[in-house]
């Protein structure tokens, strides 16, 4: 299961669409119990500290080791990597299931917006936060990395800049645990620089490109969290992390987090095997495989997940001309997608309408276009793609396209749908999966592929990572697989980041979505229902929806 960060301010995030679910066909099992709408609650067994367990293992699972432990970088850009990470390294707030952000004071004792013109935020770090080898958090991490984010060094291989191209500086306020951030222009989403998916890394990882890009690719060094790594072993699979004995916040529940290596199908039944304590389910199946052990249960909330197809408008490629790209998306019923791999799940399939914002959250409507196969026809005809047999063709070249995907049955099925509805119109759409590990690196970021199925993954702060994957800069492409683009998109999306009106930004926003959907740049497709298999004894850990956990009061309670 391939799952890419934005550290989407969209919500980010920062990322939402439905993990792979079951196919049609499949045996009836009631929908989930919990929460209807993202950010009005989760569900994570809620816990006093008092009441949870000191000590325990947590056993999680990943589909694949990480390819670089640096989550900023390009190819360590991924939802599993983060999900490892974030009990290791500091994040400016904790965020509720409602959006609400409190300052996490492990790490700072005050963030503050504190000037407009110029804009200014002033961070003071918590004077006890220390990296895993004692050496005091500065300003210079918040500096070092801000310039490794900014864009300025193009050889820094960043997966978003978190609109530190828009800072002007960052200095030394009263004392070395005090940064202050000057922005050159207003930057809307600034309360996300280092929250959700987005992390504070040491200056020794951000201050040289080669280290950024390289220095974590095998393995983590300093980290800052209640947990560090206890011991890794790729050819097991497997990695743990354990208390930290510098950790100056309340202590952790948990003796350790243990994370298994595993096919995403196997999730299941490893939990029903007592192998694993927490899963995300993508299928019925596997509602209907833990609902059979009374020691498991299914918590639910929407989350902020979101499967799309990614379009390659590379000069040169098949689909280089918006126009194609757009008659193409007109031909792919997305609610018959949404049938077919969500009932059972959700009460009320549906796709989702916005590159943006998810469903439940404020901003949210639905710009995409209807599907209308025979408009589709009718544009590929007046593109020159004119019917030849089964398969159109113009200036002798065949309109046949390649869907790379993740292995696994559920982007399989929804590839078939998609090869069948483009079928009708006269477009051949070969399936290629691929595996897991090195997905994004041996094929998103080298444009591998002409349309391609993953994950987006988003957090609380939904705007600043709208150009890391809509903006289009040949020499900066960070997310933006299928180098599409435009100098009136790009401008849009700055007149958004611009606005530190919220109301205001928003409906910008919604702009930029729309000629998002205009240029063909990718098409939505459906939301993550939010499904996990979760041993009951597990406290303050489950279906989390726009929140974060604080990995201390994780645990088993009786």
């Amino acid at each position: 299961m391939q799952i890419r960060t934005r550290a989407l301010r969209l919500t980010a995030v920062g990322i939402a669409a439905a993990v792979g679910i079951a196919v049609a066909g499949c045996a009836q099992v009631d929908t989930a119990s919990g929460p209807n709408a993202l950010g009005g609650s989760n569900d994570i067994n809620p816990q006093p500290r008092d009441a949870v367990k000191d000590g325990g293992n947590l056993r999680l699972a990943i589909s694949a080791f990480p390819a670089n432990w640096n989550a900023l970088s390009t190819d360590g850009n991924e939802l599993e990597i983060g999900e490892v990470v974030w009990p290791l390294m500091p994040r400016s707030y904790y965020v509720d299931a409602a959006g609400k952000l409190t300052i996490n004071h492990d790490y700072f004792t005050d963030i503050q917006l504190t000037g407009t013109e110029p804009q200014q935020v002033t961070y003071t770090i918590n004077p006890k936060a220390v990296w895993s080898d004692g050496s005091p958090i500065t300003w210079e991490d918040i500096a070092s990395q801000a310039h490794a984010l900014s864009s300025a060094d193009k050889r820094y291989l960043i997966a978003i800049n978190n609109g530190f191209d828009r800072v002007e500086k960052v200095e030394r306020g009263v004392d070395d645990r005090q940064a202050v951030i000057t922005f050159k222009q207003h930057y809307t989403d600034w309360r996300g620089q280092f929250a959700g998916n987005s992390m504070l890394y040491p200056k020794s990882v951000t201050a040289d490109p080669e280290a950024f890009n390289h220095a974590l690719a095998s393995a983590i060094t300093l980290t800052a969290g209640p947990f560090v790594v206890q011991s890794t072993d790729r050819t097991q699979g497997r990695i743990t992390l354990a208390r930290n004995p510098k950790w100056w916040g309340d202590k952790p529940k948990l003796d350790t987090i243990t994370y298994s290596v595993m096919d995403r199908s196997a999730y299941a039944a490893a939990l029903q095997n007592d192998e694993l304590d927490a899963a995300r389910l993508t299928s019925i199946e596997d509602l209907a495989t833990v609902r059979t052990s009374s020691d498991l249960v299914v918590r639910h909330a929407p989350g902020n997940l979101w499967r799309h197809i990614t379009f390659n408008g590379a000069p040169g490629s098949i689909l280089a001309d918006p126009k194609l790209r757009v008659a193409i998306m007109q031909a792919i019923d997305r609610q018959g997608i949404a049938n077919a791999i969500e009932n059972g799940l959700v009460t009320d399939p549906k796709p989702l309408g916005n590159h943006i914002f998810v469903q439940g959250q404020d901003g949210y409507q639905d710009n995409s276009f209807p599907f209308d196969p025979d408009a589709a026809g009718r544009e590929l005809d007046a593109l020159g793609w004119k019917m030849q047999g089964d398969v159109r063709v113009k200036d002798g070249r065949k309109l046949e396209i390649r869907d790379v995907m993740y292995n696994d049955p559920t982007w399989v099925r929804v590839a078939q749908i998609i090869q069948d509805d483009l079928a009708k119109v006269g477009v051949k759409l070969t399936i290629d999966t691929k595996p897991g590990q090195g997905f994004f690196t041996d094929w998103m970021i080298p444009g591998d592929f002409d349309i391609a199925q993953f994950l987006f993954s988003g957090d609380a702060f939904p705007l600043g990572s709208i150009p890391q994957i809509y903006a289009y800069h040949p020499d900066d492409e960070q997310s933006n697989f299928g180098r599409i683009g435009s100098d009136d998109l790009n401008a849009l999306i700055d007149q958004t980041l611009n606005e530190l009106d919220p109301q205001k930004a928003i409906a910008l926003a919604n702009e930029v979505d729309k000629r998002v959907f205009e240029e063909g740049f990718s098409l939505t497709l459906t939301q993550d229902p939010g499904n996990f298999g979760v041993r009951s004894t597990v406290a303050n850990y489950g279906a989390p929806g726009l929140a974060t956990y604080d990995y201390t009061k994780v645990g088993f309670v009786s």
